[in-house]
C-alpha cells in the first residue's frame, strides 16, 4: 500500500495566523497486488512521486500486510435494511417493513443494481413490466418507499434523469432466506 499526504502550500506574502492551523490533507491508499503494476497505475505512482519531490507533499510506503484486509464498516443496525429475497420480507433493524409488491420489487431492483441510474421509463419497464403508465407513478412509489424506510437514505433522486440506490445505503440483499 502507498499513502500520500499533501498539505496545502503557504502563499508567499501571507503572514501566519496567531495560532498555527493545519491545512487540509489528501490521503490516497492503494492496495497493490504482488507483481508488476499496470501502466496506468505506474503512471499514477510516478505522478504522486513527482508531487512529493516538488515539495508539495510526501510519499511514504506503509507495510500493512500483518493486519490483512480491512472489513467494510457496517452501518448502524437500527437503520440497516435487509431484503430477505426468499421470503419477500424487508427488515429495518428489528422491525419488519410492510411493503406493497411494487415497492418491494422497486427496492430489490435498485439494491441489486447499485451505482446505476434508471429513468422512470426504465423502472416502469423493469419493475412494473410495462411502459404505458404515467411516468410519475414511479415518483409516488419512491415517495411511499422513502416514508416507510424513514431514517435510512436508500433511494437517491438524480434530478432530470431518474433514481438510483444511494451510495451509502445501509442495505443488503439475502437471497438464501
Amino acid at each position: 500500500m502507498s499513502v500520500v499526504a499533501i498539505p496545502t502550500r503557504r502563499h508567499p506574502g501571507v503572514r501566519p495566523s496567531a495560532r498555527p492551523r493545519t491545512g487540509p490533507t489528501l490521503t490516497i491508499t492503494l492496495d497493490l497486488v504482488p507483481g508488476p503494476l499496470s501502466p496506468r497505475l505506474a503512471r499514477l505512482v510516478q505522478l504522486l512521486g513527482e508531487l512529493a519531490e516538488s515539495g508539495e507533499g510526501q510519499l511514504r510506503a506503509v507495510e500493512d500486510a500483518a493486519s490483512g484486509p480491512r472489513p467494510a464498516p457496517r452501518p448502524a443496525e437500527a437503520d440497516h435494511v435487509r431484503i430477505l429475497a426468499g421470503s419477500r420480507m424487508v427488515r429495518q433493524g428489528d422491525r419488519v417493513i410492510a411493503l406493497t409488491r411494487i415497492e418491494y420489487e422497486l427496492l430489490l431492483f435498485l439494491a441489486e443494481r447499485p451505482r446505476r441510474v434508471f429513468t422512470r421509463l426504465q423502472l416502469l419497464s423493469s419493475v412494473w413490466g410495462y411502459e404505458h403508465a404515467v411516468a410519475r407513478t414511479v415518483d409516488v412509489h419512491v415517495r411511499r418507499l422513502r416514508a416507510k424506510l424513514a431514517g435510512s437514505e436508500v433511494v437517491t433522486t438524480v434530478y432530470g434523469v431518474g433514481y438510483r440506490l444511494a451510495d451509502e445505503a445501509p442495505i443488503s440483499v439475502d437471497h438464501s432466506s
